[in-house]
C-alpha cells in the first residue's frame, strides 16, 4: 500500500471532476439534431436554439454540425475539453 501512494505522488494525474467529453462527443455525433449534447453540458439556451434550427431545417443542418462538433469534442485532450466547455462555458465550436 505504501508503494502505491509513492507511485501516485511521482506520477500525478489531474482529476477532472465530472468530465463529460466522451458522452458529449458521442451524443453530438449520434443524436446531433436533437441537441442533447448542449443540454448535457448545461447550455440550455443554446440547446433550445439548436432544436429550433433543427425543426426549421428538418435536422439536416444540425445533424451535420453535430457530427463536426462531436469530432471536435473527442479530438481535444481531456484537460482542454474540461477547461474550454465546462469551466470556460464556450457554447459554440
Amino acid at each position: 500500500m505504501e508503494n502505491s501512494k509513492h507511485e501516485e505522488w511521482n506520477n500525478p494525474r489531474p482529476v477532472y471532476e465530472d468530465n463529460k467529453k466522451i458522452s458529449a462527443g458521442l451524443l453530438a455525433i449520434l443524436l446531433g439534431p436533437f441537441g442533447i449534447h448542449k443540454f448535457l453540458l448545461g447550455y440550455t439556451t443554446e440547446g433550445i436554439i439548436w432544436l429550433v434550427i433543427s425543426i426549421c431545417t428538418c435536422g439536416t443542418v444540425t445533424g451535420l454540425l453535430g457530427v463536426i462538433e462531436g469530432i471536435i469534442y473527442l479530438v481535444k485532450s481531456d484537460e482542454e475539453f474540461y477547461q474550454t466547455y465546462q469551466v470556460g462555458k464556450k457554447a459554440w465550436f
